[in-house]
């Protein structure tokens, strides 16, 4: 049996057993049993939605600490793009990049920068697709994971490239071992993540068998620390070696803008990826070359762990790449920028699989006929979708009774209909 290992975890203990993160998940991957919320691990894809809407803070992503250094000779810290649009623009982004130093980490890498190679590479597989329609960035893991739950057929769409956090973490692995000479399982690379859905893609990593990352820790946990140390920071080295191409993938439409792409669309929002996802099952959107979608609103720099508001954090990005430019970008070789991000693709190996955790049974007829019961089930409720019975829609609820999961008598609403005739 294939094992579902994620990053958003439920603390039992502080769950209040409201329906607020029941209503909101976009693969209903929540129930509530016994006055508690449940996970069904099948169905999650480490949106993060969950933990945004919480108003116990009973729902947390598993991170790591730095105390994890300890656990290797050699430790880099992979700072991920929305850092740039956390702190205000008094601090300077270089000087951020180095207080990395002062937390205890060898060496301190752009991740930006892995996206402005990237950003070559994507423009180089679009101008050389075969297929009419859209190809669908990889950025997003929630995304990609609910496509494999979802939206299936679409599989074949997914770009294969890698993300700028993958790629970033092989970089940097590979120049501190020519560096250091240290072996490669003894450097450990950190990434500063901004959302749960990132760690759950170094664990369950797709397309690859293992990722070149080996830790995530939440930007929400660093980022006070950095602002401590900030004052007495020195600056060691200019860490900060990315153009505004590879800083706009922080947000929506950065991919799009970055190849320069005139037939794409950006999406964020899961609720909004979903509702253009089903277009592009129908074949609504074959005019259309690329597409970006994101679950969280303004795109990476919304993740769950940052701490600045998205929209704040945009307008500070916009700021800071106006001053850097696309000087850095310009100068980078194209042919060998494409060769480089080729080389690093040569292990995904592994094809995208759907996750058939909404299939009623393998059995085409038995299939059939559950459906039908599931309709027979669901006129019988109110269609209220209050939530109350511990699913997240009555058309859940009668799945959940067709699977053996659920009782129609888990409808408080019809119970107290039928006590009144």
């Amino acid at each position: 049996m294939e094992n579902y290992w994620h990053s958003v975890n439920l603390d039992i203990t502080k769950c209040n057993g409201c329906t607020n993160c029941l209503k909101r998940c976009p693969t209903e991957a929540i129930r509530l049993r016994n006055g508690k919320a449940e996970i069904i691990n099948e169905r999650c894809i480490d949106c993060g939605e969950c933990i945004r809407v919480c108003p116990y803070h009973a729902k947390r992503a598993l991170t790591d600490e730095l105390s994890d250094m300890k656990k290797y000779k050699y430790n880099i810290a992979l700072v991920s793009i929305p850092i740039y649009g956390q702190f205000h623009l008094s601090k300077k982004i270089n000087k951020i990049f180095n207080s990395f130093y002062d937390l205890g980490f060898d060496e301190v890498y752009d991740v930006a920068k892995a996206a402005d190679y990237l950003s070559i590479a994507l423009k180089d597989r679009l101008e050389n697709k075969e297929k009419e329609g859209p190809l669908i960035s990889t950025l997003c893991p929630a995304i990609i994971r609910l496509i494999q739950i979802r939206f299936p057929s679409l599989i074949d769409r997914i770009i294969k490239l890698e993300t700028p956090m993958e790629i970033a973490a092989r970089f940097a692995k590979k120049e501190a071992m020519e560096k250091t000479g240290i072996p490669i399982d003894e450097i450990g690379t950190f990434y500063i993540t901004e959302c749960p859905a990132k760690i759950t893609s170094i664990k369950n990593p797709v397309g690859i068998k293992k990722s070149y990352v080996d830790r995530a820790i939440s930007i929400e946990s660093v980022y006070s620390k950095i602002l401590k140390i900030y004052p007495d920071v020195e600056i060691r080295k200019q860490v900060q070696n990315s153009s505004s191409v590879g800083i706009g993938w922080a947000k929506a439409n950065g991919q799009s803008f970055s190849i320069k792409a005139k037939n794409y669309l950006a999406v964020d929002g899961v609720e909004n990826v979903i509702e253009v996802l089903e277009g592009m099952e129908l074949g609504k959107l074959n005019d259309v070359d690329f597409f970006e979608g994101y679950a969280c609103v303004n795109g990476c720099i919304g993740g769950p762990l940052t701490m600045e508001n998205s929209f704040i954090a945009k307008a500070r990005i916009r700021r800071i790449s106006e001053e850097i430019g696309e000087k850095q970008f310009e100068a980078i070789d194209r042919e060998r920028a494409i060769e480089k991000i080729n080389a690093e693709m040569e292990d995904w190996v592994d094809e995208i699989k759907p996750k058939n955790v909404m299939k009623l049974d393998s059995d085409i007829r038995v299939a059939i006929n559950k459906m039908d019961m599931i309709e027979q089930i669901y006129k019988q409720l109110p269609g209220i979708d209050c939530g109350t019975c511990g699913a997240p829609s009555c058309r859940a609820l009668a799945e959940d009774i067709v699977r053996g999961e659920a009782s129609i008598d888990d409808c408080i609403i019809r119970k107290g209909q039928e006590g009144k005739k």
